[in-house]
């Protein structure tokens, strides 16, 4: 017996598929809204905890900018410290340096030469004196270039014969000897006092340097 179907087979075909087409959009678009959801939601949630490390770095850095201010203001006072611990050493090492500058004035200056006046302007020391010849203004220069632990760069301003002065008063005319007057500057090393020179300095003259007779 033979079977014929006389209905829209076509259309019923067209109609499932696009039912099937229509089921398939809503599934994806549900898919979509919840994997949309899905990503939203995580979004959320590293958004939250990127603000809550945000909130604690924020946190921590002001208590690390607290403690870099505490730390600046104890540099500033320990350099404050470390500025008046200086001004006191400084203070006492100055405070001796008339006596060891004497001392050693009177350790450095050579037979036949006579200090009148010593002034000390800042680290220059401007020495006025009295010799008998050159060679002993040379010898004091030299030691006080080369054989002071206290002075250095000395220098000459001037030399002038002062007066003649007769060793006799039988031969005025043979034994007659000629003074020179001279003036130079001489410049105090940095240095801190030894320690072989604070016994000496202490028998040291207050006003003015001893001076060696020839």
């Amino acid at each position: 017996m033979i079977l014929i179907n006389l209905l829209p087979h076509r259309e019923e075909k067209r109609r499932r598929r696009k039912q099937a087409f229509f089921a398939g959009l809503g599934a994806a678009a549900v898919l979509g809204v919840v994997i949309a959801g899905a990503w939203l939601l995580a979004l959320q949630h590293l958004t939250a905890q990127q603000l809550a490390r945000n909130a604690f770095l924020s946190a921590e850095i002001a208590k690390l900018d607290a403690q870099i201010k505490d730390i600046a203001s104890l540099r500033s006072e320990i350099e404050a410290l470390k500025a008046r611990q200086r001004a006191v050493e400084d203070l006492q090492t100055n405070r001796n340096v008339p006596v060891y500058l004497l001392n050693e004035l009177a350790r450095q200056t050579p037979e036949g030469v006579y200090l009148k006046s010593i002034k000390q302007t800042g680290q220059v020391v401007a020495i006025n004196g009295i010799a008998q010849t050159n060679e002993r203004v040379s010898e004091f220069l030299r030691n006080t270039q080369h054989s002071s632990p206290w002075l250095e760069r000395p220098e000459l301003v001037e030399i002038k014969v002062a007066a003649q002065t007769a060793a006799s008063s039988r031969d005025a005319a043979r034994d007659q000897r000629r003074l020179y007057d001279f003036a130079m500057r001489v410049s105090l090393k940095p240095l801190q006092p030894p320690a072989d020179a604070v016994a000496p300095a202490r028998g040291a003259a207050p006003s003015r340097a001893p001076a060696k007779k020839p």
